[in-house]
């Protein structure tokens, strides 16, 4: 799991406690206004961060790398499985051991008197998305600084976590899916979409002030508008209908690269094909299929055919040859039989996907799916998962090789004396491969160039620079 921290200026990536930190450093911090900020969890929880530090910066407080510097520590938690539980509640004992002054907010923080059995020494305990009482209890603890137009601006585009290039776009929050897996809906709500053009604006905001590639995400990005019956909105003086489709052309007009995440496959998903093969948005589904099995996708409480899904992603192909296909699965799932497993893997060889995320089944507190009978034993699951594994990677490796030889467009978010490393448009950050560059020190962070690929394992490219 990533643990955010802001800077203003730079990201900068250490490695303590055996976490990815993301140290951005305020130099000219004021005593008594400082605030310290761990962010835990997924890309959604991520934004939510960035929504609180913007708030927190135009009010003057500044937010500072460590504990010891800060009159109050914000830890923004992830509650989905118990592992995640676990890891935020070690790091809330962390920021009180070191700090002492700690404010809780996030998916765990729905679960207040879990938190409150551990520590119940933390100042205060606010669910997901709850800006407006988190700011609330740090005024409480730290009252706010006096008002200095000069200390107290922030850029349009508000305060990131990501590098300056590429950017998360939350489209929605809440789901109206009730997966027997899943406690999302009971700690974030049922679907609410953003107004379009509402998000058309920061779309823009963030293209001025630099990024290359915007991210959407949500907890369901293709049930967008589905809550306000596709209301149609207005931006730049225009009609726009509050849908996915609309939201995709409108922003495949900005000249950013598009990657479309948290995507159920509805029928209406068939109509971003034809904007990926025009280059419009990139050719990346992000789909969380879970599993291929009917009789357990229905246990699961899963939309969708898992037959019919194949016959779609065939067309998909026909119309978009380059289309990149993302997804994640579960195993160990209870009731899961050998002979539903066996399906899953069939499956998976008929789909080829090229990216994929396994899990083996955890129970969450509050899911209905602890309910359900026939539990599959720890070694069972052990053994499925890495016979997924294995399938998975051989199917990776070959759609990887295929790529030897062709011109790709990369865009680069390292560059140390060794060379430069990037992702081409079938990986997004963090959760894909990359690209290799070697030798290529004259990059910056935030270029695109094309590059010839020479070599590949069963995730990653290497490749030379053929254009800046």
């Amino acid at each position: 799991m990533t643990v955010q921290t802001f800077d203003p200026s730079q990201t900068t990536t250490l490695e303590t406690a055996a976490k990815s930190l993301k140290h951005q450093v305020n130099t000219d911090s004021a005593k008594g206004h400082t605030i310290g900020f761990v962010s835990l969890g997924c890309p959604k929880n991520l934004v939510d961060s960035e929504r609180i530090l913007t708030q927190l910066k135009s009010e003057g407080y500044h937010i500072v790398p460590n504990y010891d510097d800060a009159a109050l520590v914000i830890v923004n938690t992830c509650g989905f499985i118990d592992s995640a539980v676990e890891e935020s509640l070690q790091t809330i004992g962390e920021a009180l051991a070191e700090n002492g002054k700690v404010i809780v907010t996030g998916c765990l923080g729905a679960r207040e008197d879990e938190i409150r059995q551990v520590h119940p020494n933390v100042l205060g305990i606010t669910g997901p998305h709850s800006y407006e009482n988190v700011l609330a209890q740090v005024h409480q603890f730290v009252p706010k600084p006096k008002y200095d137009p000069f200390t107290m601006l922030v850029p349009d585009h508000g305060v990131k976590l990501t590098p300056k290039h590429y950017a998360y776009l939350k489209i929605s929050e809440g789901c109206n899916h009730r997966c027997t897996f899943c406690i999302i809906p009971s700690m974030r709500g049922d679907l609410v979409s953003r107004p379009i053009g509402e998000v058309l604006d920061e779309a823009q905001r963030l293209k001025k002030a630099g990024v290359k590639e915007l991210l959407i995400i949500s907890q369901d990005t293709s049930a967008y508008g589905v809550d306000v019956k596709y209301r149609t909105g207005f931006w730049n003086g225009s009609p726009v209908k509050t849908s996915m489709q609309a939201l995709c052309e409108a922003l495949g007009e900005m000249g950013m690269w598009i990657r479309l995440h948290y995507v159920y496959p509805y029928p209406h998903v068939d109509d971003i094909i034809p904007l990926m093969a025009q280059g419009k948005v990139l050719p990346y589904l992000d789909i969380p299929f879970q599993h291929a099995s009917p009789r357990i996708l229905k246990l699961m409480k899963r939309p969708g055919q898992a037959e019919r899904v194949l016959e779609r992603i065939k067309k998909w192909r026909a119309i978009c040859p380059e289309l990149t296909i993302r997804s994640t699965f579960i195993v160990g799932f209870p009731g899961e039989t050998e002979e539903d497993f066996q399906m899953l893997l069939d499956w998976l060889q008929e789909a080829q996907l090229d990216r994929v995320g396994c899990f083996k089944y955890s129970p969450v507190v509050g899911a209905k799916a602890n309910e359900l009978p026939d539990p599959v034993a720890d070694e069972v699951m052990e053994e499925r998962y890495h016979r997924f594994m294995q399938t998975q990677q051989a199917i990776s490796s070959a759609r990887l090789q295929a790529k030897l030889g062709r011109n790709i467009a990369v865009l680069i978010d390292e560059v140390d004396e060794e060379g430069a490393i990037g992702r081409s448009f079938a990986d997004a950050p963090e959760i894909d491969g990359a690209v290799y560059l070697n030798a290529a020190t004259n990059l910056k962070p935030g270029d695109i160039v094309t590059a010839t690929v020479e070599h590949a394992d069963e995730y990653d490219l290497w490749a030379t620079v053929a254009t800046v």
